[in-house]
């Protein structure tokens, strides 16, 4: 019995490392689509994969954020605006990554995303603060993986979404942390999905990083104008002393 749990996790211990040798080997030519590459962990890994070799397409919001990208960046590297939020920015997106993938199809798709996100109590909120991170954050990246999953399947190619593991505790109201478990769920449900086509879907839980989204002025900022919005009886519910 014990000779063959030990066998069991020698033969495990055997398989993670011959699994985490593996390279991607041949990376001229395989296009990666990142979202969210204005700043952050986005901006970062697209000018890492561009100096691997990937062909990189680098979504970012702002005609700033491109042209800063695109700056220390190699030519190969492209960049497109991108609203998640809009239907049509989707489209064209789609439609500049078809046209630079010229039929070879898409290697990799890496979901970058963060909705603004007002910090309060929930029924200090109303329903388009709730719209504000789950158009971006989960119906946005969502949208632009249906539309990309043709592309992704030419090539037996991956998805990737990156996920910030603080929404996945409920401490705070609002679309935040329904976002990330919506992306969660979407995730392992796409990853059994699309094992037919021999498309990989994996899930990146990543830590708590130093950004705009926590900085401590702009959640204070985002309380004091849902506190001033408030009808007086909910404030008088509350009272001071709470908020």
């Amino acid at each position: 019995m014990h000779i063959a749990i030990l066998a069991s996790i020698l033969s495990l211990i055997i398989y993670w490392l011959i699994r985490d040798r593996y390279r991607v080997r041949n990376l001229n030519g395989k296009h990666v689509f990142i979202t969210g590459c204005d700043t952050g962990l986005g901006n970062s890994l697209a000018k890492w994969l561009d100096k691997k070799g990937f062909c990189v397409i680098a979504a970012c919001t702002t005609e700033k954020g491109s042209q800063e990208l695109r700056s220390c960046s190699s030519l190969s590297l492209k960049t497109v605006n991108l609203n998640l939020a809009d239907s049509n920015s989707i489209a064209r997106a789609v439609e500049f990554v078809t046209e630079q993938t010229a039929g070879k199809g898409l290697f990799g798709l890496v979901s970058n995303a963060e909705g603004t996100a007002p910090v309060g109590p929930t029924d200090w909120l109303k329903i388009e603060d709730f719209h504000s991170v789950l158009d971006v954050s989960l119906l946005g990246l969502i949208e632009i993986t249906l539309k990309l999953l043709p592309l992704l399947k030419k090539t037996e190619g991956r998805v990737v979404n990156l996920i910030n593991a603080k929404g996945l505790m409920a401490y705070l109201g609002g679309g935040y942390s329904l976002s990330k478990w919506g992306m969660e769920a979407f995730s392992d449900n796409l990853r059994i999905e699309m094992q037919h086509f021999g498309v990989k879907v994996s899930i990146v839980e990543h830590g708590f990083f130093k950004a705009e989204v926590v900085d401590s002025d702009i959640i204070e900022k985002h309380l004091f104008k849902l506190w001033n919005r408030l009808t007086p009886e909910i404030r008088d519910s509350y009272g001071e002393k709470y908020f």
